[in-house]
């Protein structure tokens, strides 16, 4: 994808603005808007996710927002600066870097690399995101698990690793 130019990432925050409480009263977050160039026309990127302890998105949730999000930005001409563009509207992926303290939230019991204020990495499951965030790391010995539990300021961002094994096997530990 083209990155963001200047003029763009001002567009992105106009857009922002208008969407904001649009995404809100459906009950949904929105985590990103980004616009780029695609070729004679601009990609509108809006990213939206499930509000704080709302589940997870679906496809009809995303499908509602995409007619509500059309209709605002149709009522305002401005806002994409009166040229053509595409609109995508997403949820993020598996890739998308924890940085907000609802994303750990979300992600409770799923194995984590992050990144600590003084640029450790830690890599454990999160057993819980309340008033720190509360990890699962191996020990040292095989088998062997501690809780550690690091403050919200320690933590940059966090990002899920991928997993092949299903739930049920990471629990019979």
């Amino acid at each position: 994808m083209a990155r963001q130019q200047p003029a763009d990432t001002a567009i992105a925050q106009g857009v922002r603005a208008v969407l904001e409480p649009v995404v809100s009263a459906l009950g949904l977050s929105l985590e990103d808007v980004v616009v780029s160039p695609a070729g004679s026309r601009r990609l509108l990127r809006v990213v939206l996710d499930a509000a704080d302890g709302a589940g997870s998105l679906s496809l009809d949730a995303v499908a509602e927002a995409s007619h509500a999000i059309s209709a605002a930005l149709d009522a305002d001409d401005d806002v994409m600066d009166g040229r053509a563009y595409v609109l995508e509207v997403t949820s993020p992926g598996v890739d998308r870097p924890l940085t907000e303290q609802r994303h750990f939230r979300r992600n409770v019991g799923r194995l984590v690399q992050l990144t600590l204020a003084d640029g450790a990495d830690v890599t454990g499951r999160i057993a819980a995101a309340d008033d720190v965030l509360a990890l699962t790391v191996e020990g040292a010995k095989k088998g062997m698990t501690t809780r550690r539990e690091i403050p919200w300021d320690d933590v940059r961002r966090g990002q899920v690793q991928v997993e092949f094994k299903s739930l049920d096997d990471q629990t019979e530990r």
